[in-house]
């Protein structure tokens, strides 16, 4: 069994090769939307957070957000150092998420399971991609963005909540800024501030760069699989966008359905990530014991309550914003 799937391994690879040779031109206009893509949008929207938050981490200030929102955190039944993760989360979206939370769990910060709760609640699209190439150039209409950006923050919420007795581990003691204070201080005396900077600038590059190779490669497999799988714009659309996420909304923003559609199926793939997303995971995630399983669950039921929350609040929410 395990000489089948080896074989059946190489004959895949041996297909792509040929088919890399035989569409030249198609593989490297892929190879340089993907490096447009990055360098244009996403090195320029993450790089900066993945530097700054590190060296948050390292001088303490997640003890210090921990304590005023360990009231908030006990809602979703996770440890107030928790709080910075969600706060970033939000601010600078994927995958700075699993970054921030490997980061922390190799500060021993949070332990295995709660790293692996915390991964299924904070699965947030960057904002500033949202309310600008994908609400103004893709669906050119900006309230719509509005709409998807609520979709996911409501749903990653609902998740933290419906998953609240998985792996709980809140602090059940008040809040004590002094102490935080205390191991701020702690770490101010013991860190470096150049070895720390270092650390984080090469840091933050090595994940970009690979982050970089996984888009590259999910984009030429979709281009591949476009010229080999015939099917319609609309259901071609749809699986482009769950193998890489900004090829799939760069699809449908051309199809001529109603802006409603294009909403929720927008939402849906921003929702999912998709493979190249979720490849940008779990590399992130390969040198620690953070459980990648329980991610893809919730990823599958955010999707479900973005399409759904989507589908039937847009006529009110595109009449009120």
């Amino acid at each position: 069994m395990k000489n089948f799937k080896n074989i059946f391994i190489i004959l895949i690879l041996i297909f792509f090769v040929i088919e890399i040779l035989t569409t030249s031109d198609a593989i490297i206009a892929s190879v340089k939307f993907s490096f447009d893509l990055w360098i244009n949008n996403v090195f320029p929207s993450l790089f900066p957070f993945f530097v700054i938050s590190e060296l948050l981490i390292y001088y303490g200030f997640v003890e210090l957000i921990g304590e005023f929102l360990k009231p908030f955190m006990k809602i979703f039944k996770s440890s107030s150092n928790s709080a910075f993760i969600l706060i970033m989360s939000i601010i600078s979206g994927t995958p700075s998420s699993a970054k921030n939370i490997c980061n922390m769990h190799k500060e021993k910060l949070i332990t295995k399971e709660e790293a692996t709760k915390i991964l299924m609640f904070t699965f947030f699209p960057n904002p500033l991609f949202v309310l600008g190439p994908l609400a103004l150039q893709f669906l050119n209409n900006k309230t719509a963005g509005i709409i998807i950006l609520i979709s996911c923050y409501l749903s990653n919420i609902l998740i933290g909540i419906i998953f609240r007795n998985f792996n709980p581990s809140y602090n059940k003691d008040k809040i004590n800024f002094k102490n935080a204070l205390t191991k701020i201080n702690n770490k101010r005396i013991s860190n470096n501030f150049g070895k720390i900077i270092t650390n984080s600038l090469v840091s933050s590059i090595n994940t970009l760069l690979l982050i970089l190779g996984v888009i590259t490669f999910a984009n030429v497999i979709t281009t591949i699989i476009d010229k080999n799988i015939n099917l319609n714009n609309y259901y071609q659309s749809i699986l482009n966008g769950f193998i890489e996420m900004t090829q799939g909304l760069k699809h449908i923003s051309i199809l001529e359905i109603p802006l409603k559609l294009k909403t929720t199926l927008s939402g849906m793939i921003i929702s999912f990530g998709g493979i190249s997303t979720h490849l940008q995971i779990i590399s992130i995630l390969s040198d620690t014991d953070i459980k990648y399983f329980p991610f893809l669950v919730s990823r599958i039921l955010q999707t479900v309550l973005s399409i759904l929350f989507i589908y039937f609040t847009f006529d009110f929410w595109i009449n009120l914003l």
